[in-house]
């Protein structure tokens, strides 16, 4: 049986709390809203307390244990990050006030969109979109936009490799935009010769993820982005994987022209479990002008007696607004703290243990776990889970053992041009210990998939609910009280 349920707990006549008698006269409650069939559970606070206790220590998280989710960089979050997130001077502030009342978070705006110009190598920033697939969609609402105001509305075409996160076309085509994929060759770049087909009159751009899915640095991004700019094309940037690249390569050097930065993942904000994202875009300079509105700027230098005035300014070109006054500030916060406490020595650090890590699981595994695209990888790697003296085996029954080997599962079935993909990302905030015991199961587990492969086939073993139908648990949902999950 799973956890109980609340209504499950409920004893006839118990309370949480206790008010004291009200000082005002009453009012009836609207007839309308009383319903007969909504039995409340009646408990005791201390009963609610542990049922919602024990819940949350039945959950995976990144502070108990490594998650080596792909593209997805679940690295640890310094809680000093929460910390300033919360201070009363941030969290107790209103979007509406005179700017003159909220200097201090429009300072940290203003120097969060300069280091992120810096880091990325951009003429201009915007703090926005609220995800990374939110500044897709702005990055390509501003591509669209410029070619319109050149009269080159003809131009509607967006080219998305295979190797691409899955929100590239999905962005592009919200945009108005025809997508077109581009297949990759046979070393994960992208394939030159299918590019140079596609580059003509009605070409928009290029939606390039570097490093790619597979984590790897495509070997001619610059021969990549020179074919799209002499067709009149632009280069979007899917910055999700920046984590790779920082104080090693600024995008904006090679080329491209417009990119979104995940905050809630290079940055260490929170991501996963329904958290708020964070997704600023950085443009070049001929993109500038067409940034959402408003940006964080300078209002007033000051002088040796007052200090600068920030304020918000409109671009003369913008496409508008694409989120609710500043975007999710307490993100920005935390990622501020985390790039200030880094510094630039730091940022280059991450990167440099990112890569290493990644690369240092895929030697250890390579020799069990067929790597189809093996090359020096970036920050993650994609393995097959499978094997054709095991045939009865797939990745996903491997995510599911790992379970019982007390590791999240690394992504699976992604990308598609991988079979059986097992997308592995270790982040640089993992020790080797930590990626020593996570290999060990690895290998623990495919011997087992030789030898026991019904291990595999009837995983997990040892959580608190087994194996699930995962098609039927998304088709019939349960949500209501006095089912358990295993009914």
């Amino acid at each position: 049986m799973g956890e109980p349920q609340l209504c499950e707990l409920s004893v006839p006549g118990r309370h949480g709390l206790r008010y004291p008698a009200p000082d005002v006269p009453l009012s009836p409650l609207p007839e309308a809203l009383l319903r007969e069939d909504l039995p409340m559970p009646e408990l005791s606070e201390l009963d609610v307390v542990r049922h919602y206790t024990r819940l949350s220590q039945l959950n995976h998280s990144i502070d108990t244990g490594f998650y080596p989710l792909g593209s997805c960089t679940m690295k640890y979050n310094p809680k000093i990050n929460e910390e300033t997130a919360r201070l009363p001077g941030f969290a107790a502030l209103h979007p509406l006030q005179p700017v003159e009342t909220a200097q201090g978070a429009l300072v940290l705006m203003y120097n969060l969109q300069e280091w992120l110009k810096e880091i990325g190598g951009f003429a201009a920033v915007t703090l926005q979109p609220a995800a990374g697939a939110h500044g897709e969609l702005t990055g390509v609402l501003i591509m669209r936009a410029y070619h319109h105001s050149r009269g080159d509305s003809q131009r509607d075409k967006i080219l998305i490799p295979d190797s691409a996160h899955g929100t590239n076309p999905a962005t592009s085509a919200m945009s108005g935009m025809r997508v077109v994929e581009l297949k990759s060759d046979a070393r994960g770049n992208v394939d030159l010769e299918a590019l140079r087909l596609e580059c003509d009159h009605t070409l928009a751009g290029l939606m390039l993820t570097n490093p790619n899915t597979l984590g790897l640095f495509d070997e001619n991004v610059l021969e990549v982005i020179r074919l799209v700019h002499e067709a009149g094309g632009l280069v979007y940037g899917d910055g999700a994987n920046m984590n790779a690249l920082l104080g090693v390569v600024r995008p904006g050097d090679l080329g491209i022209d417009v990119l979104h930065y995940n905050l809630h993942k290079t940055f260490s904000t929170p991501h996963g479990g329904g958290g708020p994202g964070s997704g600023p875009v950085g443009v070049a300079a001929h993109l500038a002008d067409f940034l959402p509105a408003p940006l964080v700027t300078i209002l007033d230098p000051g002088d040796e007696d007052l200090p600068p005035l920030y304020g918000l300014v409109n671009p003369p070109k913008s496409i508008g607004r694409v989120k609710s006054f500043h975007g999710h500030f307490g993100m920005a916060v935390r990622a501020y703290t985390y790039i200030a406490m880094h510094g630039a020595e730091g940022l280059r650090r991450i990167a440099e243990h990112a890569v290493l890590n990644a690369n240092y699981l895929k030697a250890r595994l390579q020799d069990v776990y067929h790597v189809p695209y093996n090359r020096v990888c970036m920050h993650e790697f994609v393995a097959e889970g499978r094997w054709e003296d095991a045939p009865e085996v797939h990745a996903l029954d491997i995510a599911k053992r790992l379970m019982d080997y007390k590791f999240h599962p690394p992504t699976n079935y992604f990308p598609l041009i991988v079979h059986e993909a097992l997308m592995i990302e270790p982040t640089e905030s993992e020790s080797k210990e930590t990626l020593d015991a996570f290999v060990d199961a690895m290998l623990k587990i495919a011997e087992e998939a030789h030898t026991q492969p019904e291990l595999l086939k009837e995983a997990p073993h040892h959580t608190p609910i087994g194996r699930v139908d995962e098609v039927k648990a998304a088709k019939e949902l349960v949500l209501c009280c006095g089912v358990s999950a295993n009914d």
